[in-house]
């Protein structure tokens, strides 16, 4: 998924970071977030959050998941990945 034009209109995006690679299969479960993988051995959630309790909400799929969270940084819908 690297099209962001459907979610531009919705909400806040947001960047969250986690230790490790997880599968862009995952990409569904999380609200469609675009699951990336920099060289860092980290990977990289980006996705439009609609509120805080849906953030919330996506914040709680990471927990249970079990991988360690880095991150949380609200970015620009245009921001170079």
């Amino acid at each position: 998924m690297s099209s962001h034009a459907p979610h531009e209109q919705h909400g806040d995006w947001y960047e969250i970071r986690i230790q490790g690679r997880l599968g862009t299969r995952w990409s569904t479960w999380l609200d469609g977030f675009d699951v990336h993988h920099p060289d860092d051995g980290t990977t990289v959630l980006r996705g439009p959050v609609t509120d805080q309790a849906a953030l919330h909400g996506l914040l709680h799929k990471v927990r249970d998941l079990g991988v360690p969270l880095l991150s949380v940084t609200r970015t620009d819908t245009h921001q170079d990945r």
